[in-house]
């Protein structure tokens, strides 16, 4: 737990890449190819009756099946024709932001190059210990975590809940239902860069409903929680529990419970749109 928390919010912003195989182009050529092996053929074995014995044939390997989607995106709500292509979204994406905020204010701490492709790493992060530094969507959050001592216990002051304060009550505002249509529409993009990241089998949006759900399952500890410095004088909570808790996780904590209740409260109402469960 840094001294400067991180604001990472998981505004939800993937559609089916099917792909096929044509292994039947193969077939001829992997006919040659065994001739000009030239294997030894092995005369069959014979049984005490005299019939041959045929050797069993072994069983080719099962083809892996396919992931199986949980959570589909119907891909005719998301062909979009003016959709721009991955390389080009960073303007378009960032209008739709600013349209669902009522403004740019909110988005003062997100980092605009590379936008998508920064959203799906930050999101696929956040039920991790940390997230890397190159893989962020947004600035450090101003200011430092605030403490007050209590009988010699460090702990989280009330005031620090005021620098979440503006970006809590803007993630609250958004309308769920037009957030999600957002989503649907921009979801090639999101699919083509969680792809890109090193998940071509994967499907976006069933990862970020599996972290909404790790987020949703923050504890809910009595506030207000003890922390203390490391040796390179950053907080950590006290709770060695709680600091082993993931990045995402670990922002609700360092929220007061009301911020935190609110946040999971728009995380059910994001994930019901999003989602067929």
């Amino acid at each position: 737990m840094q001294k400067s928390g991180k604001a990472i919010w998981p505004w939800v912003l993937g559609v089916v890449v099917i792909g096929g195989a044509g292994t039947w182009l193969f077939s001829d050529s992997l006919r040659g190819l065994v001739d000009d092996m030239q294997v030894p053929v092995q005369a069959p074995a014979v049984q005490q009756d005299g019939a041959a014995k045929i050797p069993p044939v072994p069983a080719s390997p099962a083809a892996p099946a396919p992931p199986t989607i949980q959570h589909p995106v119907d891909p005719r709500d998301a062909a979009d024709p003016a959709l721009p292509t991955l390389a080009d979204s960073d303007g378009p994406v960032l209008d739709t932001l600013s349209a669902l905020f009522n403004g740019d204010g909110a988005l003062a701490l997100l980092l605009r190059d590379h936008l998508v492709q920064r959203v799906v790493t930050h999101i696929d992060n956040l039920d991790k210990p940390s997230v890397p530094t190159p893989a962020m969507a947004v600035r450090a959050l101003p200011g430092s975590l605030q403490v007050e001592t209590v009988d010699g216990t460090v702990y989280i002051a009330k005031a620090n809940a005021e620098r979440y304060a503006p970006y809590v009550k803007a993630f609250t505002a958004l309308d769920a239902g037009e957030a999600g249509k957002a989503y649907v529409r921009l979801y090639p993009l999101l699919q083509q860069a969680y792809a890109e990241l090193g998940q071509p089998d994967a499907y976006f949006n069933d990862r970020l409903v599996a972290v909404i759900d790790h987020l949703l399952q923050t504890p809910e500890p009595p506030r207000p929680l003890a922390v203390t410095r490391d040796e390179r004088g950053r907080y950590r909570f006290a709770d060695p529990a709680l600091q082993a808790r993931s990045v995402g996780q670990k922002l609700l904590l360092r929220m007061d419970a009301a911020q935190a209740q609110a946040v999971k409260q728009q995380l059910r109402a994001m994930r019901a749109a999003i989602s067929r469960s």
